[in-house]
């Protein structure tokens, strides 16, 4: 009997060890599978040992205005590469001495690329990017003396101008987030990082190529790896035309110097953007080369915050330019027709002449109210809007209608600019002042300032320009764009296709009326006189409770066939008939005839030396003049 159990137990024993055995042969095949078939790590590391793989980088795509200057160009670069593998011991302090490093930034660079690599050595790393000219031409007569390093060539970018640094955008090192979002970029690559630079990346930025390069045993290089027939060519990005105007662009810097705001020109057939000035502003070459990290610092801890881009990030209120927008809805609605008249008593008489209006003849139409600019008929005509509207059986519900007419006509969102960043606006909706207001019972008189572009209503001064140049089209706009034409391939079908606003065309053509009526005696006279060339235009004056008022001015041109349309903001600048209105005229006249009447030289130099910055004169006086008026 015990005989038996213990053969038994042998006999158990046996299958466990032979299970064993079998489940660790298992393994052994399975692994050798995934290594030998499955993953294809072995081959890389071996194959690293016999070639070497190269990046060659692509030219990036050159960028013109729309007159074909070039703006951006390519200028060869050198960086130091290594192969941390093929180092062998040299003089490192005549290396430190030729690149102009100390022997302790050598250690730790070396060390960080050893970090950064997952399989440090096989592949070349960039050691050091942007290698001066002077050095380079040392560097590469004593390389021999340097085993595992070798110099790759690449270009950076190269400014042609000292202007539009908020359009053209500059380029920099690829950062962590753009690496793992991209498998296209490596470290101390280079992608956009603002403007076009950035919008239009994929395009410009080409394909990389590669060459395949054969070691000896040693792992020294001995040429082409199967006579190049591996090896892949880059692909060059492709080119750019911008909409921009180059010489409008920096006359329009020029004007506004020592000034805080924007100027924006739009064509309005075809939405491209003629100029997009925002000011203060840099030269772009200022982040360019190896003094871009400093430089890039001293303009970001400027107080005048030269890197924010005005013309398209600026909440601005728009005052009285937004009155031809209220108009438009008005007579859509049926509120108003052209005919219907309020009264101006200097100011709202339904709320005790608050908003205060300037001198005028009263009672006035929906013409007069434009070229006078009277808020009373606008306060009026919201009240009559949100307050008297049989087809609305609540304010919520008519004013929810209006302010989607507003989003048609291009406020309140994005308006859809190809440039990064670009700010919406904001209109309210009525889900936001039942919690402002703290009840749904309120009326038109809770936010009688939105009927004259003030109180909450904010925009850029691009969706500004925008609603200039709908009107001059009589009621549809095409997304503004700052690029016109891509190599070889079409614009996007925004930029290409007009966009209706749902307001009846009769209704523009008041609008228009009134705008020419502005100009011919109203508050916007300083724009007649064009040399036949009938200009249509609408002022603006917004409160400022911390200095001087804004002045605003949106304008277009000729009335009939527009080819251009315009707003001028000017932060401090006043009101719009003081600042806006003659660099409108200065801009208008260098656009459409090529320069300046010689009469209004004076008006360039007065333009140009008018400061608003804050500290200045023109900052900090405000105006108490009654006939003033936006």
């Amino acid at each position: 009997m015990e005989n038996n159990r213990l053969s038994y137990t042998y006999y158990n024993r046996r299958y466990i060890v032979g299970g064993a055995i079998v489940i660790i042969l298992l393994i052994f095949i399975v692994r050798l599978f995934f290594l030998q078939i499955v993953s294809d790590n072995y081959k890389k590391w071996a194959d690293s040992n016999a070639i070497q793989r190269r990046t060659l980088y692509p030219s990036r795509g050159l960028i013109y205005d729309r007159n074909g200057k070039l703006l951006v160009y390519n200028q060869l670069s050198y960086d130091v590469m290594v192969v941390v593998r093929e180092m062998q011991p040299f003089d490192t302090i005549d290396f430190c001495r030729t690149v102009d490093m100390t022997k302790e930034q050598f250690v730790d660079r070396i060390a960080d690329l050893k970090n950064q690599d997952k399989n440090p050595g096989y592949m070349g790393q960039v050691f050091m990017s942007q290698l001066p000219e002077n050095i380079y031409g040392v560097l590469q007569e004593k390389l021999y003396k340097f085993p595992g390093f070798y110099i790759r060539n690449r270009s950076l970018r190269e400014y042609g101008c000292s202007n539009a640094a908020n359009v053209l955008g500059y380029i920099s090192e690829a950062n962590p987030n753009d690496i793992k979002n991209d498998d296209y970029y490596v470290p101390r690559d280079y992608t956009g990082r603002t403007g076009v630079e950035r919008s239009y990346e994929k395009i410009l930025r080409g394909e990389k190529g590669a060459e395949i390069l054969l070691r000896d045993a040693r792992g020294r290089i001995k040429g082409k790896y199967e006579e190049g027939k591996d090896d892949v060519a880059p692909v060059s990005g492709k080119n750019i035309s911008l909409s921009i105007d180059m010489e409008l662009q920096a006359f329009g810097e020029k004007i506004m110097q020592n000034k805080r705001g924007s100027i924006v020109m739009i064509e309005p057939s075809t939405g491209e953007i003629i100029c997009l000035v925002t000011s203060p502003t840099y030269d772009p070459n200022m982040l360019n080369g190896p003094q871009r990290g400093e430089n890039y610092r001293m303009l970001e801890r400027d107080p005048q915050n030269p890197l924010f881009d005005r013309s398209i990030k600026a909440d601005y209120s728009p005052g009285s330019t937004f009155k031809p927008a209220q108009a438009l809805i008005l007579l859509q609605e049926n509120v108003i027709t052209k005919d219907k008249t309020y009264i101006c008593d200097h100011g709202y008489t339904y709320l005790g002449g608050r908003p205060a209006c300037h001198s005028h003849w009263s009672p006035v139409n929906v013409l007069g109210s434009i070229s006078t600019s009277c808020n009373s008929f606008f306060c009026w005509g919201l009240h009559d809007m949100l307050d008297r509207n049989p087809n609305y059986p609540t304010v919520q519900e008519a004013y929810n209608v209006w302010r989607n007419h507003m989003v048609r006509l291009g406020f309140g969102n994005p308006v859809g600019i190809d440039l990064p960043g670009e700010k919406g606006g904001f209109i309210p909706s009525s889900e936001y002042y039942n919690i402002v207001l703290k009840n749904q019972r309120w009326t038109s008189s809770n936010i009688i300032s939105i009927a004259i572009g003030q109180g909450q209503i904010n925009a850029t001064p691009l969706q500004i320009c925008n609603l200039a140049a709908t009107i001059a089209n009589r009621g549809s706009f095409v997304v503004p764009h700052v690029v016109c034409e891509i190599q070889d391939m079409p614009l996007e079908a925004q930029y290409r296709t007009p966009k209706p606003t749902g307001i009846d065309h009769a209704y523009y053509e008041y609008v228009v009326e009134g705008m020419r009526n502005a100009v011919l005696f109203g508050t916007c006279q300083d724009l007649a006189n064009m040399q036949g060339v009938e200009v249509c235009a609408k002022t603006g004056t917004t409160q400022n409770v911390h200095g001087r008022d804004h002045s605003v001015c949106i304008a277009f041109a000729p009335m009939n066939n527009p080819k251009v349309a315009i707003a001028v903001y000017v932060q401090n600048g006043g009101p719009g008939r003081t600042v806006a209105v003659p660099m409108a005229r200065l801009m208008l006249e260098k656009f459409l005839f090529g320069d300046l009447f010689e009469w209004d030289r004076w008006l360039e130099t007065k333009m140009t030396n008018w400061d608003t910055s804050p500290g200045s004169l023109n900052y900090i006086k405000k105006i108490a003049d009654a006939d003033d008026a936006d």
